[in-house]
């Protein structure tokens, strides 16, 4: 069993209950196992598998069952129970579950000593309309296999395509669709609309001009300042953000990712107790897209934030339950951040923000973090902290 500073195992048998098997929960899941083995852990989550939605850009090379991990492999790894559920979680249901210490799923009433609530955020998308991509839908169908049905209702046609965002998910989704195309062979005009005067506006400026440059050596065409309105069965509207003017572009398909949501985002202390009532529960911790924690450390929406509070709330639930109950303040800075642009190129930083790389350097980085956190699905924990 690793060592835990500051953490005596109690002779009472711990109970844990993890709402949400993302990146976060899977995190505290794996620190849990490896440093406590008294604990009873329940997973919570409406799916059966953990998707590594970090990679969905990828399932235009490899299929969707590339990123899938069914919670019963889970289940046998770490000696946990999965349920398939998702609680409503507000703050009368928080106060609830900190004063009774249960929970009830699915008519079933879960006895805890420590809540974990990494259930994430929802993304920014509008609802569910014709020829309209988002997010969700490539969390449940490969990305060749949405383009090629596309390809197939547009034969002998150009293509035209929209993606609206030019954050990092939409950047990496654009460089992978305009790869798989040109695979295909197939005739496409690529636009990319976002409100904003330049791409990857989060990151340094040499982020943008390195994606800019790379997507007009691509010819793929850049609208900034601009709205998405609709798209229609084969053009889409759009808005010039200053001029208010509205335009059309020939489009058969609009790809929209446009970010995630803040509500439903729970403030926490530098410990990663959920704030309740103005003060800090001892027994409910929160982690991942869906906690904003009042410390040092990053707040980022990243798998690399979701991970690291998973890590320290799992570590911080079991040194409450010691005897010496010293608790660990999140203090994780980001390490770097990689954006994918295709199978052989990327940029991003390392470091500091100011030490960007591109190309071959950073796809190795990539490939490197990527690593990192498949062996933590295994159970080898190679994160430094």
């Amino acid at each position: 069993m690793a060592f835990l500073p500051f953490y005596i195992p109690s002779q009472k048998r711990l109970r844990i209950v993890i709402i949400g098997g993302g990146y976060a929960g899977v995190a505290a899941l794996t620190v849990l196992s490896q440093h406590a083995s008294h604990v009873d852990i329940t997973l919570v989550d409406p799916k059966t598998q953990h998707l590594k939605i970090t990679h969905l850009h990828e399932t235009f090379r490899y299929p969707l069952s590339d990123l899938l991990v069914p919670f019963s492999d889970l289940e046998s790894r770490f000696d946990c129970r999965h349920i398939r559920a998702a609680p409503t979680i507000t703050e009368e249901s928080l106060a609830q579950w900190q004063k009774d210490q249960f929970i009830v799923v699915n008519d079933e009433e879960i006895a805890f000593d420590y809540l974990l609530i990494a259930a994430g955020c929802s993304d920014l998308a509008p609802q569910k309309i014709a020829n309209v991509m988002t997010l969700n839908d490539f969390m449940n169908e490969a990305g060749s296999d949405i383009l090629n049905k596309v390809i197939a209702d547009n034969s002998g046609e150009e293509l035209g395509l929209t993606l609206v965002g030019g954050g990092a998910t939409g950047i990496q989704f654009l460089f992978e669709i305009e790869a798989f195309l040109k695979r295909r062979k197939i005739n496409k005009k690529l636009t990319l609309v976002d409100g904003g005067d330049h791409v990857l506006k989060q990151f340094p400026i040499e982020f943008s001009r390195y994606v800019e440059m790379r997507m007009k050596e691509l010819d793929i065409a850049f609208y900034p300042h601009t709205y998405f309105l609709e798209q229609q069965a084969n053009e889409v509207l759009l808005q010039d953000k200053n001029t208010k003017q509205t335009f059309s572009l020939p489009s058969q398909l609009s790809v929209y990712f446009t970010g995630k949501s803040k509500q439903s985002v729970f403030d926490a202390n530098a410990n990663g107790q959920i704030i309740i009532n103005g003060e800090p529960s001892h027994r409910l911790f929160t982690a991942g897209d869906c906690s904003n924690y009042s410390a040092f450390g990053s707040n980022t929406l990243t798998a690399q934030s979701a991970v690291r509070k998973g890590k320290l709330v799992a570590r911080n639930m079991l040194r409450h339950s010691s005897v010496i109950n010293i608790l660990e303040p999140y203090l994780h800075r980001d390490l770097g951040y990689v954006v994918s642009l295709g199978s052989s190129d990327a940029v991003g930083w390392l470091a500091l923000e100011g030490n960007v790389v591109h190309g071959l350097p950073a796809q190795v980085i990539k490939e490197i973090v990527e690593a990192q956190y498949d062996l933590l699905l295994t159970g080898i924990d190679t994160y430094l902290v």
